[in-house]
């Protein structure tokens, strides 16, 4: 199994692309940027909670800490299988506001991955509008999230994060610089679909502490689509606009998740060698 190069990488589902540019970047995702300035236009947006209220259960923040650490463990495996050491990211569940190396965010931004000091940030009322406002019930809704997010630090730990920005800087249009960003929120949905395919995997053998449970796969479809540009967009009553996108559509982000469940293999996920996403 071989790992792509920094040459070809990209970020997230729901992250902080550049917060230098109102959090701009690769959402749901990575090289990271996030969805807050399109959720907050979305009817019947949710007012934030103050810093200190609303903050997770022990119940909500011992799932996010079992998945993240188990997401981690089979990217170091994968890593160690191609000769690499995996340095793991940390965790930082947050709720109303939060300080980044990247720069300050609210929960209005969802879920997200600052490469600059490799912490995948959660906020769990992003799940509760995932459920309420976007149809994406369920654990695994939740589960390809964090696994989108994490795959934005694998990115980051490839090289994939800075080479984007380095492309989309020497871009000659923001449709240009957007298209990086949704290779790399892709690429991320891919790797989340290769860690749910570990999960499978390792279902199937006896005395496993994890397992894919009927309708799992079909509620991480329903997550990807529920964050796809198209759908945002279309609920926030704007134009559709493929050029203004960044994270790609609900149909992109289901059918890269599926490749990476099929085939299970990192090296599959190589959205910027791709004619056509």
């Amino acid at each position: 199994m071989a790992l792509p190069v920094t040459a070809g990488g990209g970020v997230i589902g729901l992250v902080i692309l550049l917060l230098t540019t109102m959090l701009g970047g690769g959402g749901g995702g990575g090289a990271g940027g996030g969805l807050g300035d399109i959720l907050g236009q979305l009817p019947g947006a949710a007012q934030q909670p103050q810093p200190g209220e609303g903050g997770p259960t022990t119940e909500e923040s011992e799932f996010v800490n079992f998945l993240a650490e188990d997401v981690q463990q089979v990217w170091a495996a994968k890593f160690a299988e191609d000769g690499r050491d995996y340095t793991y990211a940390r965790l930082n569940m947050f709720s109303g506001q939060v300080a980044t190396a990247c720069g300050n965010a609210t929960a209005a931004v969802g879920p997200f991955y600052c490469p600059g000091d490799s912490e995948v940030y959660i906020d769990l009322d992003f799940f509760r509008e995932l459920q309420t406002r976007f149809d994406a019930p369920g654990d695994f809704a939740q589960a390809y999230v964090i696994a989108h997010e994490f795959g934005h630090h694998v990115q980051n730990l490839l090289g994939t994060n800075e080479e984007v920005r380095r492309r989309q800087q020497a871009a000659g249009s923001e449709e240009e610089a957007n298209q990086w960003s949704v290779r790399l929120e892709l690429q991320a949905d891919c790797y989340a679909g290769v860690w749910a395919q570990s999960v499978e995997e390792r279902g199937r053998q006896e005395g496993s502490d994890v397992a894919l449970e009927q309708g799992d796969i079909e509620e991480g479809l329903a997550a990807a689509e529920a964050v796809g540009d198209d759908r945002i967009q279309s609920q926030a009553g704007v134009e559709v606009n493929p050029e203004t996108w960044t994270h790609g559509s609900s149909a992109q982000r289901q059918e890269w998740f599926d490749r990476g469940f099929d085939a299970g293999d990192p090296s599959r996920c190589d959205t910027f060698s791709e004619s056509s996403l």
